[in-house]
Formats: C-alpha cells, sequence, structure tokens
C-alpha cells in the first residue's frame, strides 16, 4: 500500500521534516564552529523533537490507511483480531 498525505496533514509532516532538517543543519554547523556542548546538546533535542513528532504523524496516517485498506480489502480468511495484532507489530517495529 502506498502512503498518501492530504492537504493540511502533508503540510504538517513536510513542515516538521524541514523543521527538523534546518535543526539539523544547524547543530553540523555549531560543531564545526566549536560551539559550546550545551548548545549543541539542546538543539540536537530540538531536531530529534520535531522528527519524533513528524515520525508519530507519518505512523498515525500510515495505520489508519493500513486498517482502512485491510478492512476494504482483508487478507484471506484474516479475522479483525489478527489484522490489529500485525499492525500494532508494525507500530511496534516504528517506536
Amino acid at each position: 500500500m502506498e502512503l498518501q498525505f492530504e492537504g493540511d496533514e502533508l503540510k504538517s509532516v513536510l513542515n516538521r521534516l524541514r523543521r527538523a532538517q534546518g535543526q539539523i543543519s544547524g547543530v553540523i554547523k555549531m560543531i564545526e564552529e566549536g560551539r559550546d556542548c550545551e548548545d549543541v546538546v539542546t538543539q540536537l533535542a530540538a531536531a530529534s523533537r520535531a522528527l519524533d513528532r513528524a515520525g508519530f504523524a507519518i505512523i498515525a496516517t500510515g495505520l489508519q490507511q493500513c486498517l482502512t485498506d485491510a478492512e476494504k480489502n482483508g487478507r484471506d480468511g484474516e479475522t479483525n483480531e489478527q489484522m490489529r495484532a500485525r499492525l500494532e507489530k508494525l507500530f511496534l517495529s516504528l517506536a
């Protein structure tokens, strides 16, 4: 299944990823300039949070689409419980 984002959802994820990209570039520059360790770690933590938030949005959308797709198409003989367990395993692999 292809992951698809629409409208505000797409804009939000892309903004978070661009923010993280900018923060990571900032961390690289700070290290090259020999900046204070505390400043570097603070910026790195901000980049990590931005990536986490983008990741959670992607995971939520992906799982919702997987669930909708599975309900429509279903795997042969798969029960709702089996489908739920499969999706839970997918989610935990990304956590």
